[in-house]
This record gives C-alpha cells, structure tokens and sequence, in this order.
C-alpha cells in the first residue's frame, strides 16, 4: 500500500491512461529507473578522479589533436 497526494495520483492516472497500462506498472517502472540512477554524491565523486587524471594529459581540442597526429607523421 503506498498514499499518494492527490494531485499526484490524478497525475499518474492520466498518465496510466494515455499510456495503456496500469498504475502498478507505471510505478514499477519508475522506481526502477530511479534505483538505477547514479548516486549525485558518487558520480561527482568519479568525475574528479577523472579530471585529476587528465589534468596533466595536454589539450584535447580536436584540431590540436589533429595537428599534433599530423605533425608526428612528419
């Protein structure tokens, strides 16, 4: 058993009948799409190790990617 507001429920069950489902497939799906979501703290987490390992790694605009591929071909 879950309570929803009300607002929220017309909401959902406009939606279960634009979509030709039910209410407990709709919720379903929706928890799981957001069990699968990335922990905001984590993912912030990843992308500073990330930026901490290319930070010494030089540019990487593509025109400078090409012209020093290029310029090693020489």
């Amino acid at each position: 058993m879950v309570s929803l507001p009300d607002d929220l429920l017309a909401e959902l069950d406009a939606e279960v009948k634009r979509r030709s489902t039910s209410r407990s497939a709709l919720l379903a799906s929706a928890a799981r799409r957001e069990l699968a979501r990335r922990d905001p703290v984590e993912l912030a987490e990843a992308l500073e190790r990330s930026e901490r390992r290319f930070r010494g790694s030089g540019s990487f605009e593509s025109a400078d990617l090409v012209r020093t591929e290029r310029d090693d071909r020489r």
